[in-house]
């Protein structure tokens, strides 16, 4: 906490605005002020901040609190005299505007009508402390000193696991458990591996949704609505190699391999720790077991049979895979995740003429397999552009299924030394990895004491990087050949802002005496930056990378 000093305030006057170098101050007009405590908090946020009364005439002091004054970034630093030069006068105007302000986003920040997002992180990252005794809803955070690049990255994803075991099935993964950078940032992913005929037993997520897509061979996937008055609906389709299917949040699915070679799938999900309930284990294989008179009520076999089921090792052999495998995603420590939705999928109507955030909902009736389903993820897109880079979207706008489940991904390709410039998502933390070729990627750190700090890394064939939610990143195609990488969003509506294109192609311009001052270049050269026809990578790209309405 800080605190303005009364010298300071009498020197700057009864009203006027504190410029300092990432903040400001508002003082209502009038109000000897002795001192203002300013209070650290959270982006995006105003905070009232209250004010002892001075009594200037007989030099006493009221410990009432009057006339707030209103931050509005996430630190002040203290003020100094030398802020006096930034002195300007503000009018009633200024201070309705600023009232007006802070009570509507204050309303905002209260209104009970969102849907899905995950909470915003407080830090740039916070990689988890494995060490850590303290025992917090995820991870303890890592020093920030001594974390390094490789805490965002994980090697292996290009090597095919084990399947010798019953299911003929197997599981790589990319969670918080084994990459620390992972940490709050609401994402995790996985390489699914099958033998010919092998099976990823149905199953549920409790805590995500998940987008599976196919990236060798040929799978027979499906989910399992929740009851309804038709039933139990079966949601299934063959999957081939470049396909993508969505399955909702906490609804039971599968996939089965229906070829006689191998086959490999990603699962991307929207939670860092999106929970998994095997059914049968769940049923058959719980510690202590359900009582088998229950069972064999409820499934509707002898209690001999039901006993039997208990006893078998089938059981076993799912729970090396799938309960070992994916432990940690199924981990309590987890902390960023979407609200439950209120019904098991609500596929987007874009015919409703409805407002509502994101899309209206079909009738559930008009729902087929086709609303879940995405081909083309094995197509290279034309990279015939001056960055050399193009995406194939993943999203609401494209696979209507994917309405308030909270996930997206996509495939990004390269051409030799292509780049997918410097560019944020404000919504969004990412996991890439990498397909084919070789990157060089990384991110920016938000200004600290030490400056931006980039965190930056060689990628190979089957590694992935991960980038917090907010920061600038960047992935360049060091090789002379085509490179291919998927991303993986956790949220249905991560958002774009690439870094130049706002700067110096936003609509109308930013004046050009402000952003010479910022970048510290000529008029001149600010002038002709703003000249430049910026390619606009939502458009180069066909659509945005996720549009949100």
């Amino acid at each position: 906490m800080h605190t303005v000093q009364q010298n300071t305030l009498q020197k700057l006057g009864e009203c006027r605005w504190l410029l300092g170098s990432s903040s400001s101050v508002l003082f209502l007009p009038r109000l000897p002020l002795m001192h203002c405590h300013l209070i650290r908090v959270p982006p995006k946020a105003f905070v009232l901040l209250t004010a002892r009364m001075h009594t200037l005439s007989t030099g006493s002091q009221s410990n009432s609190t009057s006339g707030p004054c209103i931050y509005t970034s996430r630190f002040l630093k203290p003020v100094t005299e030398k802020l006096a030069s930034f002195k300007l006068a503000c009018s009633k105007r200024v201070q309705m505007a600023a009232r007006i302000i802070l009570i509507t986003a204050l309303l905002a920040l209260a209104s009970p009508r969102a849907l899905a997002f995950d909470p915003s992180p407080l830090q740039d990252f916070c990689v988890a402390d494995y060490d850590s005794k303290v025992s917090v809803n995820g991870f303890a955070c890592k020093n920030a000193k001594d974390v390094t690049v490789d805490d965002f990255y994980l090697a292996g994803l290009d090597k095919a696991a084990s399947t010798a075991n019953e299911l003929g099935a197997n599981i790589t993964l990319v969670n918080v458990e084994r990459l620390p950078g992972l940490n709050t940032l609401g994402v995790a992913m996985s390489r699914i591996d099958f033998a010919p005929f092998g099976l990823n037993p149905p199953h549920s997520h409790p805590r995500s949704s998940e987008i599976l897509h196919v990236a060798e061979g040929t799978l027979y996937a499906g989910f399992v609505t929740s009851n309804t008055a038709q039933g139990n609906l079966l949601f299934a389709k063959k999957l081939k190699k470049g396909d993508a299917f969505v399955f909702p949040k906490g609804l039971m699915h599968f996939q089965f391999n229906l070829g006689d070679t191998e086959a490999v799938a990603f699962a991307t999900f929207g939670s860092q720790s999106p929970g998994l309930v095997t059914t049968a284990n769940a049923l058959f294989g719980s510690k202590p077991p359900i009582p088998d008179y229950i069972l064999a009520k409820a499934v509707q076999l002898s209690k001999t049979t039901v006993t039997w089921l208990q006893e078998q090792q089938v059981q076993m052999a799912a729970r090396i895979i799938l309960i070992t495998s994916l432990l940690a995603l199924a981990s309590p420590r987890a902390l960023a995740f979407d609200p439950s939705p209120l019904q098991d999928f609500c596929v987007a109507d874009y015919d409703s003429k409805v407002s509502v955030n994101g899309f209206a909902c079909m009738n559930a009736k008009d729902v087929t397999v086709d609303d879940f389903y995405f081909t083309g993820l094995d197509k290279a897109a034309s990279t015939s552009n001056e960055l050399g880079a193009n995406i194939t979207l993943v999203n609401v706008e494209r696979l209507p299924g994917l309405n308030t489940l909270g996930v997206a991904m996509s495939r990004i390709d390269y051409a030799p030394f292509g780049l997918n410039p410097p560019h944020s998502h404000p919504r969004s933390s990412e996991i890439l990895h990498v397909a084919e070729g070789m990157l060089y990627a990384g991110f920016v750190t938000s200004n600290t004491a030490q400056g931006n700090l980039l965190f930056a890394k060689k990628l190979n064939k089957g590694d992935a990087f991960v980038f917090p939610k907010g920061l600038i990143h960047f992935q360049f195609n060091i090789g002379d050949t085509p490179a291919v990488a998927f991303a993986t969003f956790g949220s249905q509506s991560p958002g774009l802002v690439t870094t130049a294109n706002a700067l110096f192609g936003s609509k109308p311009p930013i004046p050009e005496y402000i952003l010479a001052q910022a970048v510290q270049l000529s008029k001149t050269t600010v002038g002709w930056l703003q000249q430049q026809p910026w390619l606009d990578i939502a458009q180069e790209y066909g659509q945005p990378l996720v549009q949100a309405n």
